[in-house]
């Protein structure tokens, strides 16, 4: 019986997509499982926004406050960005753009898919069987010690942990052996190359916090002293296990970002993409650079000078690649045949905003300065712009640029603009002024503030409802043109990659015949002599 519902054939009905191995009705199953939760952390958004529109009590007291915002930061940043563009995206178009009929693991990949719903639903039970008011990072000793939804979200994010490892490995071994004939190294797109980046991060940053969740979860349970202080344990153990993990974990959300972005700007401006070794090489210096920074966190902690210049200095090296990347952007765009459609106005969105938000990175790895700006807003604005302005900008644009070949329809492009530009004024009205009320003083994840901080969070508010606007104008469009737009063309945009040379949608099959890869995969002007 399971071995018949586990088929690679589609079959009618939800059972045939709960237990499809074909990785594009996975990749949507986890579409619309991470938007519902998306749309959930979306909403207790709006009411931390909301309570903060004037100072004192507006809807709910201290206690309720630390509630929705631990919920907040724990749903969106486990259940919603790490998994968000790999297991959607990637897992849809990885096969495709490398002209495989699947993953290496196509039952390993619906494993995934039900290890992170059986983790996210036990994140999410924390709302019914106990308060989770630690912050996302849980923390210690506070953790330690409070209510025991904590322990439920501990496990939630242990077990989720799971899929991310195991979606990694598979997009691995995919990329190395199932790549089309011709397909070398050197042709594969930035955006296949970010993932495998990604999956290697996974693979090896990942089970640092599952074992610290672990060690956090014994000691909750037994009393094992790991990080309470009052059993000979250190809460800055803690600290450095967390941050070893999560910021690595802050490239996973940022890096397929950064490789949609690439497909994005080059195919909307009809040109090669600028420097492509550079890019791809970036995209690995990044990625090993976010190992060996975790302690800019920690400039408070009380580490020594000479630890926290070192780690100073190797957080601003993370600019070069970085820079090399946005640099190669604008170089790309300059002299193309540039198209406004909506992708690329998320492309332009993104640029601009990450941008905003590496900048004002470099005020947080300068030692002076962080003192003064740890555990401000100005650290939340900081971290909402590469995040938020990064990876979930870059995924509605990757979202809008792929819809025709997924759907095999096409959306109204007047709302997807308008839907792109609300949210690229919303953001900006909610988290600019974030920037000033840090450098102002005012604490982060604080119920209350002075009369002094009101006009600023009122903007922010306004600008939350207003991106709020934006997102829902975004999906509804999306899914109006899913149930009755207009059909799509094969290849609407010209791309040149290879998921764009099979049918749209594609068959449970991908390609009636494996392709021959005979270019690049920004080769327009050889598309071009073709004809």
């Amino acid at each position: 019986m399971l071995s018949k519902l586990l088929s690679h054939e589609p079959r009618p009905g939800l059972l045939g997509w709960l237990f499809s191995t074909d990785h594009k009705r996975i990749a949507l199953l986890y579409f619309w499982t991470i938007i519902f939760f998306f749309l959930i952390a979306g909403i207790f958004a709006l009411l931390i926004r909301t309570e903060l529109f004037l100072p004192g009590k507006t809807l709910f007291d201290s206690d309720t406050y630390n509630r929705i915002f631990t919920l907040h930061g724990v749903m969106m940043v486990f259940l919603v960005i790490v998994p968000l563009i790999p297991a959607v995206l990637g897992n849809y178009f990885i096969p495709l753009m490398i002209g495989a009929r699947d993953v290496a693991f196509p039952k390993l990949n619906l494993l995934s898919y039900w290890v992170y719903l059986i983790g996210a639903l036990i994140v999410l039970s924390s709302l019914i069987f106990g308060a989770i008011d630690t912050g996302w990072t849980f923390y210690t000793p506070y953790s330690l010690k409070t209510g025991g939804g904590v322990l439920l979200a501990l496990l939630g994010v242990f077990i989720i942990g799971f899929s991310s490892i195991l979606t990694g490995l598979n997009f691995v071994v995919t990329i190395h052996r199932l790549r089309a004939p011709g397909l070398s190294w050197g042709k594969l797109p930035l955006f296949v190359w970010a993932l495998y980046a990604t999956s290697l991060m996974n693979v090896i940053a990942t089970p640092v916090i599952g074992i610290t969740l672990l060690l956090l979860i014994l000691e909750r349970l037994f009393g094992v002293g790991f990080f309470d202080p009052t059993k000979g344990g250190d809460p800055i153990l803690f600290q450095h296990f967390f941050w070893f993990y999560s910021h690595p974990v802050v490239y996973i959300m940022i890096l397929p970002g950064m490789g949609i972005i690439s497909e994005l700007i080059s195919v909307h401006s009809r040109k090669r993409i600028f420097g492509y070794w550079a890019m791809a090489a970036a995209i690995f210096g990044i990625a090993f650079i976010g190992f060996i920074v975790w302690a800019h966190h920690m400039f408070v902690s009380g580490m020594s000078d000479v630890a926290r210049w070192i780690f100073s200095f190797l957080t601003f090296f993370v600019a070069v690649p970085t820079g090399v990347k946005v640099f190669n952007w604008v170089a790309t765009l300059y002299g193309g045949s540039i198209r406004l459609t909506t992708p690329m106005l998320y492309a332009l969105s993104f640029l601009f905003l990450f941008t905003i938000g590496g900048l004002t990175g470099l005020w947080l790895a300068t030692v002076a300065t962080d003192v003064y700006l740890h555990d401000t807003y100005f650290v939340v604005a900081h971290f909402h712009y590469v995040m938020v302005g990064g990876a979930i900008t870059a995924f509605f644009g990757g979202l809008y640029h792929w819809f025709p070949k997924i759907t095999g329809r096409m959306y109204n492009e007047f709302w997807g603009k308008i839907s792109a530009l609300l949210v690229f004024l919303g953001f900006n009205m909610t988290f600019f002024p974030q920037f000033l009320l840090g450098m102002q003083g005012m604490p982060r994840r604080y119920w209350d503030y002075l009369p002094e901080f009101t006009l600023l969070n009122q903007i922010s508010t306004i600008g939350a409802f207003t991106l709020a606007t934006g997102v829902f104008i975004s999906l509804l469009t999306l899914f109006i043109a899913w149930r009755r737009g207009p059909k799509a063309v094969e290849n609407p945009w010209g791309a040149a990659t290879l998921e764009w040379q099979t049918t749209s949608p594609p068959p449970y099959y991908n390609f009636k015949e494996i392709p021959h890869v005979e270019h690049g995969p920004y080769e327009y002007e050889v598309l071009k002599k073709e004809g």
